[in-house]
Protein backbone atom coordinates (compact mmCIF):
# COMPACT_ATOMS: atom_id res chain seq x y z
CA UNK A 1 0.00 0.00 0.00
CA UNK A 2 1.44 3.30 -1.07
CA UNK A 3 1.92 6.14 1.43
CA UNK A 4 -1.21 8.11 0.53
CA UNK A 5 -3.50 4.90 0.24
CA UNK A 6 -2.38 4.46 3.75
CA UNK A 7 -3.66 7.61 4.75
CA UNK A 8 -6.55 7.61 3.29
CA UNK A 9 -7.16 3.96 5.19
CA UNK A 10 -6.00 5.50 8.29
CA UNK A 11 -8.30 8.04 7.97
CA UNK A 12 -10.83 7.51 5.39
CA UNK A 13 -12.73 10.80 5.96
CA UNK A 14 -9.88 13.30 5.86
CA UNK A 15 -10.44 16.43 3.48
CA UNK A 16 -7.86 16.06 0.32
CA UNK A 17 -8.68 19.94 -0.71
CA UNK A 18 -10.27 23.10 0.49
CA UNK A 19 -12.56 25.33 -1.22
CA UNK A 20 -11.79 28.52 -1.03
CA UNK A 21 -13.22 31.65 -2.69
CA UNK A 22 -11.83 31.53 -5.74
CA UNK A 23 -9.64 28.46 -6.27
CA UNK A 24 -9.60 24.52 -4.91
CA UNK A 25 -6.40 24.42 -2.54
CA UNK A 26 -5.21 20.37 -2.33
CA UNK A 27 -3.90 18.96 0.35
CA UNK A 28 -1.45 16.52 0.21
CA UNK A 29 0.20 14.45 2.96
CA UNK A 30 2.59 16.77 3.84
CA UNK A 31 0.92 19.95 6.04
CA UNK A 32 0.09 23.22 4.04
CA UNK A 33 2.16 26.36 6.21
CA UNK A 34 0.06 29.18 6.75
CA UNK A 35 2.44 32.02 7.60
CA UNK A 36 1.44 34.40 10.11
CA UNK A 37 1.06 38.22 9.37
CA UNK A 38 0.45 39.99 12.43
CA UNK A 39 -0.25 44.02 11.78
CA UNK A 40 -0.34 44.46 15.56
CA UNK A 41 1.41 46.32 18.42
CA UNK A 42 0.50 44.01 21.25
CA UNK A 43 0.34 40.14 19.94
CA UNK A 44 2.11 37.65 22.12
CA UNK A 45 5.16 36.65 19.79
CA UNK A 46 5.60 39.26 17.34
CA UNK A 47 3.38 42.47 18.66
CA UNK A 48 4.93 45.61 17.31
CA UNK A 49 7.36 44.13 15.08
CA UNK A 50 5.37 44.26 11.59
CA UNK A 51 3.03 46.93 13.12
CA UNK A 52 3.66 49.24 10.11
CA UNK A 53 2.09 48.57 6.69
CA UNK A 54 5.06 48.67 4.74
CA UNK A 55 6.72 46.48 7.48
CA UNK A 56 3.78 43.99 7.30
CA UNK A 57 3.76 43.71 3.53
CA UNK A 58 7.63 42.94 3.57
CA UNK A 59 6.91 39.90 6.46
CA UNK A 60 4.19 38.75 3.99
CA UNK A 61 6.37 38.56 1.21
CA UNK A 62 9.35 37.34 3.11
CA UNK A 63 7.25 34.41 4.47
CA UNK A 64 5.90 33.81 0.56
CA UNK A 65 9.60 33.48 -0.30
CA UNK A 66 10.32 31.16 2.44
CA UNK A 67 7.35 28.48 0.97
CA UNK A 68 4.36 29.34 2.58
CA UNK A 69 1.44 28.14 0.76
CA UNK A 70 -0.90 30.56 2.39
CA UNK A 71 -0.60 33.87 3.71
CA UNK A 72 -3.00 34.89 7.05
CA UNK A 73 -3.02 38.70 7.83
CA UNK A 74 -4.33 40.24 11.30
CA UNK A 75 -4.99 43.26 12.68
CA UNK A 76 -6.36 42.30 16.50
CA UNK A 77 -4.08 40.56 19.09
CA UNK A 78 -6.47 37.57 20.82
CA UNK A 79 -3.61 37.33 23.06
CA UNK A 80 -4.76 36.57 26.59
CA UNK A 81 -5.96 39.46 28.25
CA UNK A 82 -5.20 41.80 24.69
CA UNK A 83 -7.43 44.67 24.57
CA UNK A 84 -10.23 44.68 21.33
CA UNK A 85 -9.77 47.20 18.86
CA UNK A 86 -12.96 48.81 16.77
CA UNK A 87 -13.38 47.88 13.01
CA UNK A 88 -12.23 50.92 12.03
CA UNK A 89 -8.59 50.33 13.04
CA UNK A 90 -8.39 47.47 12.42
CA UNK A 91 -8.88 47.92 8.79
CA UNK A 92 -6.77 50.86 8.71
CA UNK A 93 -3.92 48.17 9.68
CA UNK A 94 -4.97 45.14 7.45
CA UNK A 95 -6.13 46.42 4.18
CA UNK A 96 -3.08 47.63 2.93
CA UNK A 97 -1.55 44.89 3.65
CA UNK A 98 -4.28 42.67 1.89
CA UNK A 99 -4.17 44.65 -1.15
CA UNK A 100 -0.44 44.29 -1.32
CA UNK A 101 0.54 40.85 -0.39
CA UNK A 102 -3.07 40.26 -3.40
CA UNK A 103 -1.30 42.09 -5.98
CA UNK A 104 2.02 40.01 -5.42
CA UNK A 105 0.82 37.17 -6.82
CA UNK A 106 1.59 34.86 -3.98
CA UNK A 107 -0.12 32.58 -2.06
CA UNK A 108 -3.65 32.76 -1.09
CA UNK A 109 -4.53 35.66 1.52
CA UNK A 110 -6.71 34.98 4.73
CA UNK A 111 -7.84 37.33 7.09
CA UNK A 112 -7.91 36.70 10.13
CA UNK A 113 -10.93 38.64 12.32
CA UNK A 114 -14.14 38.02 14.20
CA UNK A 115 -15.86 41.12 12.57
CA UNK A 116 -17.54 40.84 9.48
CA UNK A 117 -16.54 44.48 8.15
CA UNK A 118 -13.18 43.75 8.38
CA UNK A 119 -14.17 40.61 6.50
CA UNK A 120 -15.96 42.01 3.72
CA UNK A 121 -13.14 44.73 3.16
CA UNK A 122 -10.37 41.87 3.06
CA UNK A 123 -12.20 39.87 0.88
CA UNK A 124 -13.41 42.55 -1.87
CA UNK A 125 -9.45 43.31 -1.87
CA UNK A 126 -9.06 39.31 -2.93
CA UNK A 127 -9.11 37.95 0.37
CA UNK A 128 -9.54 33.91 -0.38
CA UNK A 129 -10.22 32.77 3.25
CA UNK A 130 -11.84 33.99 6.79
CA UNK A 131 -10.32 33.11 10.08
CA UNK A 132 -12.24 33.44 12.83
CA UNK A 133 -11.29 32.93 16.34
CA UNK A 134 -14.91 33.01 17.46
CA UNK A 135 -15.93 30.84 14.69
CA UNK A 136 -18.80 32.88 13.21
CA UNK A 137 -20.20 33.41 16.77
CA UNK A 138 -18.83 36.92 16.86
CA UNK A 139 -20.44 38.87 14.68
CA UNK A 140 -24.36 38.00 13.28
CA UNK A 141 -23.35 39.19 9.92
CA UNK A 142 -20.24 36.96 9.01
CA UNK A 143 -22.55 34.21 8.26
CA UNK A 144 -24.19 35.18 5.31
CA UNK A 145 -21.14 37.02 4.21
CA UNK A 146 -19.25 34.09 4.17
CA UNK A 147 -22.39 32.49 2.11
CA UNK A 148 -22.97 35.33 0.05
CA UNK A 149 -18.96 35.55 -1.33
CA UNK A 150 -18.47 32.54 -1.13
CA UNK A 151 -15.45 32.30 1.19
CA UNK A 152 -13.28 29.71 2.48
CA UNK A 153 -13.72 29.54 6.19
CA UNK A 154 -11.88 28.70 8.99
CA UNK A 155 -13.85 27.82 12.32
CA UNK A 156 -11.27 27.85 15.83
CA UNK A 157 -12.25 26.72 19.38
CA UNK A 158 -12.39 29.22 22.05
CA UNK A 159 -13.89 29.32 25.67
CA UNK A 160 -14.84 32.52 26.54
CA UNK A 161 -12.85 35.65 24.77
CA UNK A 162 -9.49 36.76 24.45
CA UNK A 163 -10.21 38.76 27.75
CA UNK A 164 -11.67 36.00 29.88
CA UNK A 165 -10.57 32.60 28.05
CA UNK A 166 -7.35 31.71 30.63
CA UNK A 167 -9.51 32.73 33.46
CA UNK A 168 -9.51 29.18 34.87
CA UNK A 169 -10.49 26.36 31.92
CA UNK A 170 -11.76 23.67 33.29
CA UNK A 171 -13.03 20.49 31.06
CA UNK A 172 -14.71 16.69 31.63
CA UNK A 173 -12.93 15.62 28.27
CA UNK A 174 -11.57 18.35 26.66
CA UNK A 175 -11.18 16.07 23.08
CA UNK A 176 -14.76 15.17 23.42
CA UNK A 177 -15.90 18.23 24.31
CA UNK A 178 -14.02 20.48 21.19
CA UNK A 179 -14.82 18.00 18.84
CA UNK A 180 -18.74 18.85 19.62
CA UNK A 181 -18.08 22.53 19.25
CA UNK A 182 -16.63 21.96 16.08
CA UNK A 183 -19.43 19.66 14.78
CA UNK A 184 -22.04 22.12 15.83
CA UNK A 185 -20.61 24.59 14.16
CA UNK A 186 -19.65 23.13 10.67
CA UNK A 187 -23.33 22.02 11.01
CA UNK A 188 -24.49 25.51 11.69
CA UNK A 189 -22.79 26.94 8.97
CA UNK A 190 -24.30 23.91 6.39
CA UNK A 191 -27.78 24.80 7.31
CA UNK A 192 -27.50 28.39 6.50
CA UNK A 193 -25.85 27.44 3.26
CA UNK A 194 -21.85 27.20 3.32
CA UNK A 195 -20.85 24.31 1.73
CA UNK A 196 -18.59 21.80 4.13
CA UNK A 197 -16.15 21.95 1.15
CA UNK A 198 -15.34 25.32 2.68
CA UNK A 199 -15.21 24.53 6.14
CA UNK A 200 -11.69 23.94 7.97
CA UNK A 201 -11.92 23.52 11.62
CA UNK A 202 -9.30 24.43 14.48
CA UNK A 203 -8.76 22.84 17.95
CA UNK A 204 -7.61 26.48 19.60
CA UNK A 205 -4.28 25.27 20.83
CA UNK A 206 -3.97 27.67 23.96
CA UNK A 207 -7.60 29.59 23.57
CA UNK A 208 -9.40 28.75 27.10
CA UNK A 209 -7.00 25.97 27.58
CA UNK A 210 -4.31 24.79 30.23
CA UNK A 211 -0.89 23.20 29.00
CA UNK A 212 -2.29 20.17 29.43
CA UNK A 213 -5.19 20.39 27.67
CA UNK A 214 -3.13 21.84 24.51
CA UNK A 215 -1.23 18.99 24.20
CA UNK A 216 -3.64 16.41 24.92
CA UNK A 217 -5.50 18.12 21.60
CA UNK A 218 -2.22 17.85 19.89
CA UNK A 219 -1.95 13.66 20.40
CA UNK A 220 -5.58 13.52 19.68
CA UNK A 221 -6.47 15.84 16.82
CA UNK A 222 -6.88 12.89 14.02
CA UNK A 223 -9.88 12.05 15.82
CA UNK A 224 -11.28 15.49 13.71
CA UNK A 225 -10.92 13.78 10.34
CA UNK A 226 -14.27 12.27 11.48
CA UNK A 227 -15.82 15.85 11.04
CA UNK A 228 -14.50 15.60 7.02
CA UNK A 229 -13.04 19.11 6.68
CA UNK A 230 -9.47 20.20 6.88
CA UNK A 231 -7.70 20.86 10.10
CA UNK A 232 -5.71 23.61 10.73
CA UNK A 233 -3.43 24.06 13.98
CA UNK A 234 -1.97 26.86 15.34
CA UNK A 235 0.68 25.79 18.11
CA UNK A 236 3.30 28.16 16.79
CA UNK A 237 5.58 29.87 19.59
CA UNK A 238 2.87 29.41 22.29
CA UNK A 239 3.23 28.79 25.76
CA UNK A 240 3.14 25.11 26.44
CA UNK A 241 5.92 25.01 24.66
CA UNK A 242 8.28 26.69 27.24
CA UNK A 243 6.08 24.25 29.83
CA UNK A 244 7.47 21.24 28.49
CA UNK A 245 10.65 22.24 28.31
CA UNK A 246 10.64 24.03 31.48
CA UNK A 247 11.96 27.21 30.12
CA UNK A 248 9.28 29.79 29.91
CA UNK A 249 12.08 31.98 28.15
CA UNK A 250 13.66 29.27 25.81
CA UNK A 251 13.68 30.24 22.14
CA UNK A 252 10.37 28.40 20.81
CA UNK A 253 11.26 27.78 17.28
CA UNK A 254 12.51 24.48 17.80
CA UNK A 255 9.61 22.99 19.69
CA UNK A 256 7.23 24.92 17.06
CA UNK A 257 9.03 22.38 14.44
CA UNK A 258 8.69 19.24 17.07
CA UNK A 259 4.94 19.99 16.74
CA UNK A 260 4.24 20.69 13.29
CA UNK A 261 6.11 16.71 12.52
CA UNK A 262 4.11 15.12 15.20
CA UNK A 263 1.28 16.95 13.23
CA UNK A 264 2.42 15.75 9.90
CA UNK A 265 2.17 12.20 11.28
CA UNK A 266 -1.45 12.91 12.02
CA UNK A 267 -2.82 13.63 8.65
CA UNK A 268 -3.11 17.36 9.85
CA UNK A 269 -3.70 19.48 6.93
CA UNK A 270 -2.69 23.17 7.46
CA UNK A 271 0.02 24.55 10.26
CA UNK A 272 -0.26 28.31 10.98
CA UNK A 273 3.31 29.52 12.16
CA UNK A 274 5.07 32.21 12.65
CA UNK A 275 8.73 30.92 11.22
CA UNK A 276 7.68 29.23 8.10
CA UNK A 277 11.55 28.60 7.04
CA UNK A 278 12.51 26.36 9.41
CA UNK A 279 8.76 24.85 9.51
CA UNK A 280 8.57 24.63 6.04
CA UNK A 281 12.33 22.41 5.62
CA UNK A 282 11.98 20.45 8.06
CA UNK A 283 8.27 19.70 6.60
CA UNK A 284 10.29 18.83 3.31
CA UNK A 285 13.00 16.59 4.89
CA UNK A 286 10.21 14.38 7.39
CA UNK A 287 8.30 13.77 4.10
CA UNK A 288 11.36 12.62 1.94
CA UNK A 289 13.07 11.14 4.49
CA UNK A 290 9.55 9.12 4.62
CA UNK A 291 8.87 10.30 8.15
CA UNK A 292 5.18 11.71 6.78
CA UNK A 293 3.36 8.59 7.64
CA UNK A 294 0.20 7.71 9.54
CA UNK A 295 0.42 6.08 12.55
CA UNK A 296 0.18 2.64 12.86
CA UNK A 297 -3.23 0.87 13.68
CA UNK A 298 -6.60 0.49 12.21
CA UNK A 299 -8.88 3.34 10.42
CA UNK A 300 -9.49 6.07 13.14
CA UNK A 301 -13.26 5.92 14.42
CA UNK A 302 -15.17 8.13 16.82
CA UNK A 303 -18.45 9.45 17.79
CA UNK A 304 -17.66 13.29 16.74
CA UNK A 305 -19.80 12.70 13.75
Amino acid sequence: MNPADLLAHRYPRRATAWRLRTRWLDLPRRPLVMGIVNVTPDSFSDGGQFYVADQAIAQGLKLAAAGAELLDVGGESTRPYSAPVSAEEELRRVLPVVKALVASGGPPVSIDTSKALVAEAALAAGAEIINDVTAFEGDPAMMSLARDTQAGVCLMHMRGTPQTMQDDPVYEDVVREVGDYLRRRRDALDAAGIDPSRIALDPGIGFGKLHPDSLRLLREVDLYHELGCPLLVGHSRKSFIGAVLRDKQADRTAGTVGVALALATRGVQLVRVHDVEPVKQALLLFEACGGIEPMSGPPVSSTLD
